[in-house]
């Protein structure tokens, strides 16, 4: 894919912080849930939704195949996603940290 920035005074940098600034903004699951509505196509939002869908799986080891049954996620998405989980910047594994987190506090009021 090619990177560029449509304000050549805008560092196609600052534009990803830009955004960063905007997610970190929102109050809530709501707000947020527009945002990327208004954001994403339905297909990129589709696609979105894949790729967190299948985290949990692989933070169990279950097996890709498995996976696959259980969501209808392609192997190739699972591959990828895993390969990040593994090798990537940790933003999968921060945020699975955060949201079970939640959902153990939630569980606990």
């Amino acid at each position: 894919m090619k990177r560029r920035s449509l304000d050549p005074e805008l560092p196609s940098e600052s534009a990803e912080l830009s955004l960063c600034e905007a997610l970190l903004s929102l109050k809530n699951t709501e707000e947020m849930n527009a945002f990327l509505r208004d954001l994403c196509t339905p297909a990129e939002l589709e696609v979105l939704v894949d790729r967190w869908r299948v985290v949990p799986y692989l933070l169990d080891e279950v097996p890709y195949r498995e996976i696959h049954e259980r969501t209808a996620v392609s192997i190739t998405t699972i591959g990828r996603v895993a390969r990040f989980l593994n090798q990537g910047n940790g933003g999968y594994l921060a945020a699975a940290a955060r949201a079970s987190r939640r959902r153990a506090a939630r569980k606990k009021a």
